[in-house]
């Protein structure tokens, strides 16, 4: 496996993320216990996942997914195998959301108690909060750092100015930095990402890791007609954004290079996000054993130059 250095900190990640966002919602204990375990005998070590993960999900409050981690943590004893990531930030309800000093410190206890673990390997802002200054939270990330409770801070969600600022305030505080960035971006959702985000990690060093990489499984190709949304959860709110004339057009570039590759469709849309030079490791969610043997089987496609015009062209904005 290529492991790669997140951005410029100690952690060596799998090139492709885990996505915990269906533990505890799609995916059951079981199934959930199964894809993880698979996903390192695949040599892949990186996981991710939130506190507020699945609120949405009808009598859901949060914390599903990273209590199912943590009771899958414990069982398997392989913690020390996984690179692992969560957030904090989201509005969980009863006053709990932002990026407030004090809010930061009870919500990583919280994870931290779900998670069965003694430290989180990557914690992030899962989006701004311009309410708070970014002293108080990035000294409130810091004293976690220093505590070992985390090992490196991330972002998400953050526009290129408020990275920057963000960054700048490390620098001028002395504290630790956000090393990476998690964003929207994937074959259909590209415009915002490149125009001003991707050239600022690459000139700072950043990592990326972005989401939805598979555009809540548009990219798969499983979505093509506006009936085809009843097909699962997610895909319910996915067809209006993703189904019209350039959304097709991309899919029919997918077919393409995917019957040129002997791959699938989501199999290529993963390969060129590997291709591109501002990502660190794109996040994709699974939520059966095959559908991980196609992430993994994604990794080792290899797109010609003459396919990523072809992607490019075609998802153009």
């Amino acid at each position: 496996m290529d492991y790669r250095t997140l951005g410029r900190s100690s952690l060596k990640v799998s090139p492709l993320c885990l996505g915990g966002n269906v533990f505890g919602w799609t995916a059951d204990q079981a199934t959930s216990f199964s894809i993880l375990d698979a996903w390192l005998d695949a040599g892949f070590n990186f996981v991710d996942t939130a506190d507020v993960y699945s609120r949405w999900a009808p009598g859901h409050v949060g914390g599903e997914s990273e209590t199912v981690i943590g009771k899958w943590l414990k069982a398997s004893g392989k913690r020390d195998r996984v690179i692992l990531a969560t957030k904090v930030g989201m509005d969980m309800g009863d006053g709990k959301v932002g990026l407030k000093a004090a809010y930061i410190r009870q919500a990583v206890e919280d994870s931290l108690r779900r998670l069965q673990t003694d430290r989180i390997d990557l914690y992030q802002a899962h989006k701004d909060d311009e309410s708070t200054p970014l002293d108080e939270t990035l000294e409130a990330f810091a004293s976690l750092v220093k505590e070992g409770k985390v090992r490196v801070l991330g972002a998400s969600n953050y526009s290129a100015p408020r990275l920057q600022q963000a960054l700048d305030t490390s620098e001028r505080l002395g504290l630790p930095r956000y090393e990476s960035l998690q964003p929207l971006y994937n074959l259909y959702d590209r415009a915002v990402f490149e125009k001003e985000l991707a050239p600022l990690c690459r000139a700072q060093g950043v990592g990326v890791i972005s989401f939805y990489a598979l555009a809540a499984g548009f990219l798969t190709g499983k979505y093509r007609k506006p009936a085809d949304a009843s097909k699962s959860q997610r895909g319910q709110g996915t067809v209006d954004k993703y189904l019209n004339e350039r959304g097709l057009k991309i899919l029919a570039a997918l077919d393409t290079v995917a019957a040129r590759t002997r791959s699938r469709p989501g199999q290529v849309a993963i390969a060129w996000l590997l291709t591109q030079p501002a990502v660190t490791a794109p996040i994709a969610s699974a939520t059966s054993l095959e559908q991980v043997a196609e992430l993994e089987q994604a990794t080792r496609i290899k797109v010609s130059a003459e396919d990523i015009a072809l992607l490019d062209q075609a998802s153009a904005q």
